[in-house]
Order: C-alpha cells, then sequence, then structure tokens
C-alpha cells in the first residue's frame, strides 16, 4: 500500500468490521461484560475518535485510554519549573507549541510569556540550538519532553551542540519511557485489560521485544498498530483473535514501519547521552522506578537541572505532586473524560485546567473534539 486512500478504503474497513464482530461473539463479550483493550499512544485514541473506530465497533468491546500521552503525564509541578526557568531574564525558553499551554498549579508557559518571559514555540530541539548560536550571549532552554519516539532528537541536538562547543544550550530533561507504567498498571489489581495496542511511533524506536514481559509474564496480547484506520482496525482483530485462542503474543501490525529490534542508530544516541533515573514521578500513577532518563555527568553542562538547580537536580528537596481534577484518573484509563465534572464546563481547550484537554495526545481533547460529548451550548 502507498496512498492513505488505501488504509481508509470502506470496503476493507466493513470486511475488518465484520470479522471483529464474529470474534467478539465467539468470545462472547458483551456491552455488560466487554473485552478491554488499552490503546497506550494517545495519537491512536484521537484516530479511534477522529475515524468514529468507537461507534463502528461492537458494544463488546471498550477502548481504555492508557498513559501514552508525554504531556499530559508530567507532574503540573514540572510546568511550574519550565516556567521558573523561563522567567529567568537571561533565558530564552523553547518549547513545542502544544506543551506551551499546558497549565502548572500557578500558570502555563503562555502565561509567562504573557508577563514578558522569553517564551518561543519551536519545532525541533535544533531550532534550539541554532537560537544559542544566534544568540551567545543569552542561556537557550529546550523543553525536552516525550517518550522514546523523541528521545533520538534531544540526544543528538546535545551530541552536536558538545561537537561545536556551544554552551548557552541546555536541555529541560523530561524524557520518559514506556514500558514501566504499563507493568505498574498490570500490577494494578482494579485495572482489568484484556490487551493491548502497542503504540507504532515509539516502536519505531525501541522494536517489539520490549514488550515481551507483558506476553510472558502476565499472559496479556499486545500488537502494534499503526495510525490509519484500517491500521486500527486490522490490529484490534488481531488481539481479538489472540483471545479467542487462548494466545498471548506480541505481534506487530506496523511492521512496514516498526522493526522488531528497533533503529540501532536512535537507541545508540539514546544511551550515549541519557541514563536511568532512579525515579521519576507520573501524574496519576507517582514515582515509577527506572521510567525517567536523565543526562549523563558527560554532558552535565547541557542539563538544565543542574545548571539552572532545578527539578530532580536540585539541591532542595523534591516535593511531590498535589493531584487535581480527575485528570490522573483519565489519564491512566480509570476514568472516562466526560465523567469529570469539570469536562467541558470548567475545562474547555480555550481554558484548560489540565494537559489532556490541550495536548495533541489528551483523552479528553479527543472527546471534546471528537466525540460529541460537550455539554449543551459549548462550542
Amino acid at each position: 500500500m502507498k496512498y492513505v486512500t488505501e488504509f481508509r478504503d470502506p470496503t476493507a474497513a466493513k470486511s475488518l468490521l465484520g470479522a471483529i464482530c464474529k470474534t467478539i461473539d465467539e468470545i462472547g463479550a458483551t456491552a455488560e461484560e466487554p473485552v478491554r483493550l488499552m490503546e497506550i499512544c494517545g495519537g491512536h485514541t484521537h484516530a479511534i475518535f477522529r475515524y468514529g473506530l468507537d461507534r463502528l465497533t461492537p458494544q463488546g468491546l471498550e477502548f481504555i485510554h492508557g498513559p501514552g500521552c508525554p504531556v499530559c503525564v508530567l507532574p503540573m509541578k514540572r510546568v511550574d519549573e519550565c516556567v521558573e526557568i523561563a522567567m529567568k531574564p537571561e533565558v530564552i525558553f523553547t518549547s513545542f507549541g502544544d506543551a506551551m499551554r499546558v497549565p502548572g498549579r500557578k500558570k502555563s508557559l503562555l502565561d509567562a510569556k504573557s508577563e514578558g518571559a522569553d517564551v518561543r514555540m519551536v519545532y525541533s530541539p535544533l531550532d534550539a540550538l541554532e537560537l544559542a548560536r544566534t544568540n551567545p550571549d543569552r542561556e537557550v532552554v529546550f523543553f525536552g519532553l516525550g517518550f522514546e519516539t523523541t528521545t533520538p532528537s534531544t540526544a543528538l541536538t546535545i551530541l552536536q551542540a558538545a561537537e561545536e562547543g556551544i554552551s548557552n544550550f541546555s536541555l529541560f530533561c523530561n524524557h520518559i519511557t514506556v514500558t514501566p507504567p504499563l507493568r505498574l498498571l498490570l500490577e494494578d489489581p482494579e485495572m482489568k485489560l484484556d490487551g493491548f495496542i502497542g503504540p507504532g511511533h515509539v516502536s519505531m524506536v525501541i522494536g517489539t521485544r520490549p514488550y515481551d514481559f507483558i506476553a510472558r509474564d502476565y499472559r496479556k496480547p499486545l500488537v502494534v498498530a499503526g495510525f490509519e484506520p484500517l491500521d486500527l482496525l486490522q490490529s484490534i482483530l488481531m488481539v481479538l483473535r489472540q483471545l479467542a485462542e487462548g494466545r498471548a503474543e506480541i505481534e506487530n501490525q506496523y511492521a512496514r514501519i516498526v522493526p522488531a529490534e528497533g533503529n540501532p542508530a536512535s537507541l545508540a544516541a539514546i544511551s550515549q547521552v541519557y541514563e536511568p533515573r532512579p525515579t521519576f514521578e507520573w501524574r496519576g500513577l507517582g514515582e515509577i522506578d527506572k521510567s525517567g532518563l536523565r543526562i549523563r555527568k558527560a554532558y552535565a553542562s547541557y542539563d538544565a537541572e543542574r545548571k539552572f538547580d532545578i527539578g530532580y537536580g536540585s539541591s532542595k528537596p523534591h516535593q511531590p505532586d498535589m493531584e487535581s481534577f480527575a485528570c490522573g484518573a483519565v489519564m491512566t484509563g480509570r476514568m472516562k473524560p466526560f465523567v469529570c465534572p469539570e469536562f467541558g464546563k470548567g475545562c474547555t481547550p480555550e481554558h484548560p485546567l489540565g494537559a489532556l484537554m490541550v495536548s495533541s495526545e489528551g483523552a479528553c481533547a479527543a472527546y471534546y473534539q471528537y466525540a460529541d460529548m460537550r455539554p449543551e451550548g459549548a462550542e
């Protein structure tokens, strides 16, 4: 398949939906006792609602939205720390656009910009490095966040800065890894999950083998999926067939992009620049061992935590985040967005209370934009 229309073919979709319905019947799943599949990636959540797959698939199938939105899983105090750095007069603070509107406990980066902070949207960390080249009298900080998908680009940017000897560039590292929170959710007796739709972009970097423990230790199937409607429907069918046959395996629907061994060059860059943090805090999940990355000592001069004495690199004691609203419960699949009393009322894309409403991968944004679940009168 070469063209996107082939991944959205209605005839093929109808055939896959028929097979999904038949397999759901074989399993014996019903609306009262559905098969519960967690799509880990926020991009999959948006695709499911954008293409109406939640309505086309039978009632015996329930989608559970997982912690796959990297902006959403950050505690509010990490945003506060971004603002603290950004407010320093010598700093140019750079960030991807969707992170600029994420609220902290007091304000967002966009609020800080309106108050005079030099906050700039960039499209890549290399854009931030170019700002450092052209502004040698300013400290340029890049808000590095994301799963293994975006980690190679920041690693390579730090390597480039080191090669050129650029000393006024640093990274506020909030990179996280995808498998530790999945293990935590699987250990939670209140989480009833039958299988997983695995993330495509992350797996393009790490491959499929890091998920082996899900099938081996927990007897749950996982299928790495692409992002087009036929990708998702085929992946759902692959998981359901495993369940119907009593299998638990790691399968790769997205093989046209994802190799089993991952991307060796990207993994090498990550390993050279980063090391696992002993622990990192996730919104709704708390501290998770070895779930985040930090910059190695060899590149400490590019570590904003060390440079500005902030966050986990600070000499001040670490204070856990105070969870508010229902963001953590929604982000970990324990609550649907529309159950939150603030959804579409106190919390909207124009006036968000949490990252899930403004992130391009947030579950609340997907429901608000695509699922016709806005309160009456909301625009």
